[in-house]
């Protein structure tokens, strides 16, 4: 499990280096999107990686692993609106979202954490392609729930999905770098 916690980490800052570095080209732009507007955003991410994982071939020259990365920070970049709402302008820092961004990473990786020791970590034995199918099942469960106003009867709302779909994400990159590390 510790080597886990190390690898999920090392995604983390790569995704969050990243995030700061788009802040610096654009700043906290995304603040103006509505959780609705992040969900379509990681479904396009999702939609290209399952259409590159079938074809093989990709016409813009970049591979799957930039979308997994998009998909980590559009899920963060959701927990945050859920967390302070949409806004018509930027209004906050780049900080600020910083910190926002390191608050809602921890509490990812703390949920992943809980949930590797209950399923003994069989995401290991999982194919990526399988990840890719759990994100888009579960950008469909969020937009129903979105359909329904955040309303649920019985399933975890649409934070814990966004958490999923990073989780997911991380774990698809923590592959990448194994296959890395043994080619």
């Amino acid at each position: 499990m510790h080597k886990t916690s190390e690898q999920y980490d090392k995604v983390i800052a790569e995704c969050r280096e990243l995030f700061i570095n788009k802040m610096k080209d654009y700043g906290p732009s995304w603040r103006i999107l509505r959780p609705r507007s992040v969900t379509d955003q990681i479904f396009i991410k999702a939609k290209r990686i399952r259409t590159l994982e079938l074809n093989g071939e990709t016409k813009v020259g970049e591979g799957i692993w930039p979308e997994f990365i998009g998909i980590i920070n559009y899920g963060i970049i959701g927990l945050i609106q859920l967390q302070l709402g949409y806004s018509d302008l930027v209004d906050i820092t780049a900080e600020q979202a910083l910190e926002l961004y390191d608050k809602h990473a921890a509490a990812t990786k703390s949920l992943m954490m809980a949930k590797n020791t209950d399923y003994g970590e069989a995401w290991r034995d999982m194919r990526i392609s399988s990840y890719t199918d759990l994100i888009l099942t579960k950008i469909q469960r969020t937009k129903e729930i979105e359909n329904h106003n955040g309303q649920t009867l019985v399933s975890e709302g649409i934070d814990a999905n966004y958490q999923d779909m990073i989780n997911y994400s991380v774990f698809a990159l923590i592959k990448r770098d194994e296959e890395e590390l043994f080619s």
